[in-house]
């Protein structure tokens, strides 16, 4: 019996700190979606996975990796062929690897290259740093519960109220950070967004949220939300975005931006003093209208210390 061919394609999901948002790394084409940096596997070439995903994102996006981890696998059947040029006949099954990559500036790139997008662009409703978004309240919410009712009316016996409650929160019950990609997914299956109406050849809804991506890519981003979230509260890998020295009030903004929510001050310095993850200079920054700032850097030995594995994010109040 012959087995059906498989194509192993790279995804890299590239993160940095920004100002205002973390930033992702696209890269485009005229008249197409916005996708990740993305190309084939050449066993011929590359001796390793990494190797040739480094090699496929300065070739796209202009840009050489730093901090890279990989991420997951994806493999459903189905998936619309990605926007690099595989070497694979039309019926092979598409296998990414995804990999996460941090670097501590969005850095302008060469003409030609990639472009750094904000993610919330992309997930809007994954932003409560002001708390709950309009387009939750407004849009999402009230979608959901139609596409429940629907099934009800029916007779239906399936999990859309349970999954709802779970993941978005309805009906009072709390909002987890981390649930990025199960959101993603839920819209998806509630054909609530773009991709979900051209994997299935039907006409897009007339408002969706977040921008559209190509192939499968915005849920590889979900994927990496979902994981640095987690892994902030785990492993100080928030630093791998942060500069040689920063403030404190500059590290409670990126690690903000990065969970979707505002954190307590108090209790996040706190819980940070804790770690031994940060110390002092003994230089300070100057800041417009208010009091210098002592700048402080990140303690590598910390993690020899086992004082701490990563990071608290106290929600305020």
């Amino acid at each position: 019996m012959s087995l059906p061919p498989v194509a192993v394609g790279l995804n890299a999901v590239v993160m940095a700190a920004g100002e205002e948002a973390p930033q992702v790394l696209v890269v485009s084409r005229k008249g197409e979606s916005p996708a990740l940096p993305f190309g084939p596997f050449d066993p011929a070439r590359h001796r390793t996975f990494e190797i040739g995903l480094r090699e496929w994102v300065n070739e796209q996006a202009r840009f050489q990796l730093g901090y890279v981890e990989q991420l997951y696998t994806f493999g459903d059947q189905g998936r619309e062929a990605p926007l690099a040029d595989l070497p694979a006949s039309d019926e092979a099954r598409i296998i990414s690897v995804g990999y996460l990559a941090l670097t501590p500036e969005a850095a302008e790139l060469p003409s030609g290259g990639g472009d750094w997008q904000s993610w919330y662009s992309f997930f809007p409703w994954e932003d409560w740093r002001q708390g709950k978004p309009a387009i939750v309240s407004e849009m999402i919410e009230p979608a959901l519960r139609r596409w429940i009712d629907e099934a009800e009316t029916e007779g239906r016996r399936d999990s859309r109220r349970d999954r709802a409650r779970i993941v978005f929160g309805l009906d009072g019950r709390g909002w987890n950070e981390e649930r990025c990609l199960d959101r993603y997914e839920l819209l998806y299956s509630a054909g609530l967004i773009a991709e979900a109406a051209r994997d299935r050849g039907d006409a897009p809804p007339e408002a969706v949220p977040g921008r559209t991506m190509a192939s499968d890519h915005r849920r590889i981003m979900a994927t990496a939300i979902s994981r640095l979230r987690g892994k902030i509260k785990y492993r100080p890998v928030v630093f791998e975005l942060m500069p040689e020295t920063f403030t404190l009030s500059h590290l409670q903004k990126i690690v903000e931006g990065i969970v979707g929510f505002s954190l307590h001050k108090q209790n996040f310095r706190r819980a940070l003093d804790r770690t031994g993850f940060v110390e002092g200079t003994g230089k300070m920054l100057a800041q417009t209208g208010g009091r210098p700032a002592e700048l402080f850097r990140y303690r590598r030995e910390a993690l020899r210390e086992a004082q701490a594995a990563g990071i608290s994010t106290p929600r305020s109040k």
